[in-house]
């Protein structure tokens, strides 16, 4: 499975390629994060994999667009705008609507500077001029799998209103797909 999510960005990479020639704004390489994507502001991305009883979604955002900075948490403030994100991530059935297919969390993985436990005055001053990212890695065991029909990620828009777009790529049991969602359209069908 963990190849098949790793190999999903290039399989659909000529789709992406054209989001991504709109994207200008706050671009840098993430090559050491293995992004393929721009770091953009108010876009996130997405990949989803069902693979018969198992549900893998990763999603690498811009912190900017879950805590409203990118800086190392300093002030009382901002450590509880990171931890109030955090929890929220925590919860991937609700952020991503999964309420159908009897989906429970067997692997949960969130990585972020923001999130580090340690604080050393050199290393947050070497991370404030950077861009964070946050990166969540989740691996759900569904008993029903086919009751699984879309994935509404209203939640999560609601819960991040940072956030303007999604870039959602899918592999599941009709094949594999790609669409921007947002807000106003944040469903899309397995």
């Amino acid at each position: 499975m963990r190849r098949l999510l790793l190999a999903l960005p290039f399989a659909l990479l000529p789709l992406a390629t054209g989001v991504a020639a709109h994207s200008h704004e706050h671009e840098h390489d993430h090559a050491e994060h293995g992004s393929l994507e721009a770091h953009e502001h108010g876009a996130a991305q997405l990949n989803v994999a069902l693979d018969g009883k198992v549900l893998e979604l990763q999603l690498e955002s811009p912190a900017m667009n879950l805590v409203g900075f990118e800086h190392a948490a300093k002030s009382d403030a901002d450590k509880a705008k990171v931890a109030a994100a955090r929890s929220q991530l925590e919860q991937p059935q609700t952020l991503f609507g999964l309420a159908a297919g009897d989906c429970n969390v067997s692997k949960q993985e969130l990585e972020s500077p923001l999130f580090a436990e340690h604080k050393h005055e050199e290393h947050e001053e070497s991370h404030d001029s950077e861009h964070s990212d946050v990166h969540a890695h989740y691996s759900l065991d569904c008993q029903k799998p086919e009751e699984l029909k879309q994935l509404d990620l209203g939640e999560l828009f609601k819960r991040f209103p940072a956030t303007e777009k999604i870039q959602v790529q899918l592999i599941g049991p009709n094949g594999q797909q790609g669409m921007e969602l947002t807000p106003a359209q944040p469903t899309l069908s397995f």
